[in-house]
């Protein structure tokens, strides 16, 4: 299957959902980015959204959006991949794996705290 057509599956509450073509959506983001620091002068590799990420963070953003405020969620979102990054930079980069394992425990930890406040 091309590039440009593969779909992204997203596995939420036991049922598969499909998100559009958003391979080539974020591919094309990423060499924006790209794009945007080498006019600054500066070189970052592209970034690169793997389903298994794209799943924690969307659940992450709907967790934030719920339990807290929904404009929260892309606030979330952002600071999910700060702290990604952020991991990154003693050495390795985290792969994807582990960076959803990452977010994963973040937002059940929300969920619960949630769950027990109400």
């Amino acid at each position: 299957m091309p590039a440009a057509r593969r779909t992204l599956c997203l596995q939420a509450h036991g049922v598969n959902r499909y998100v559009g073509s958003v391979n080539r959506f974020f591919d094309e983001l990423g060499e924006r980015f790209v794009q945007a620091a080498a006019r600054r002068g500066m070189t970052i590799d592209k970034p690169v959204l793997t389903s298994d990420v794209a799943e924690e963070i969307l659940e992450l953003a709907r967790v934030a959006a719920h339990t807290q405020e929904r404009r929260f969620a892309p606030l979330v979102s952002f600071v999910a991949g700060l702290a990604i990054d952020r991991l990154g930079q003693d050495g390795e980069p985290l792969g994807s794996d582990a960076a959803a394992q990452l977010i994963r425990e973040v937002r059940t930890d929300l969920e619960a705290k949630s769950t027990a406040q109400t």
